[in-house]
């Protein structure tokens, strides 16, 4: 056991040892209910076509796409710290151990590669808010004012979800949109890449009924 540890002490094998107690803490916040299981991967997205962010648009960029964040990430993790304590066993030079770290990072991309390929074909595919779909809804402003520079508000989506976009104003309608009141999305500038929206009072207008 002693020299089992100091080998997963000895370098590289640490760096992914960490990462594995990571992994471990998070699945088991996973079964106890602590965390969702998708919380890696990220909102929902406005548009079918829009960009993948954050973690997920980076293994996406790396051929690891298609499949949940956590699972890529858990197997990368695993099979470095394999390699790498593999590579303990390599005599005592420093140039050798030196190259076991890039060597456990390729490793790690081209066996997780195969498998989750066949999880991409269970994993749910998210078609996202669509911008048309947005306009003429209702939205909640989030910034403390909105002019025709600035301003943010969130969407929800009939599923739950929420969403923020950019939003603007000007004139009037403007003037009556502060944080926390409720606006009418009526145009999307797809140069400018925001949502045009005016005041919007329910009890003007009740045939209407507010999404």
């Amino acid at each position: 056991m002693s020299e089992f540890l100091r080998v997963a002490l000895d370098f590289p094998a640490v760096l992914f040892g960490f990462g594995l107690l990571v992994v471990l803490a998070y699945w088991l916040s996973v079964l106890v209910g602590a965390v969702g299981a998708d919380v890696l991967d990220g909102g929902e997205d406005i548009g079918a076509d829009a960009p993948v962010g954050g973690v997920a648009g980076v293994f996406a960029a790396a051929g690891l796409g298609g499949a949940p964040v956590a699972v890529t990430l858990s197997l990368l993790v695993v099979i470095a710290w394999f390699v790498s304590l593999s590579g303990a066993a390599l005599p005592e030079d420093a140039l050798a151990r030196a190259l076991v770290l890039p060597v456990a990072l390729v490793t790690a991309w081209a066996g997780t590669r195969p498998l989750i390929r066949p999880l991409r074909r269970w994993a749910p595919r998210e078609t996202g808010i669509g911008r048309r779909g947005l306009v003429g809804r209702t939205c909640t402003i989030r910034t403390g004012h909105v002019s025709h520079r600035f301003g943010q508000a969130e969407i929800t989506a009939d599923d739950g979800s929420t969403v923020l976009v950019q939003v603007r104003a000007q004139g009037a309608d403007a003037a009556g949109l502060a944080a926390g009141r409720t606006a009418l999305v009526f145009d999307h500038d797809a140069e400018g890449g925001f949502f045009r929206v005016a005041p919007w009072d329910p009890a003007r207008d009740p045939g209407r009924p507010a999404r």
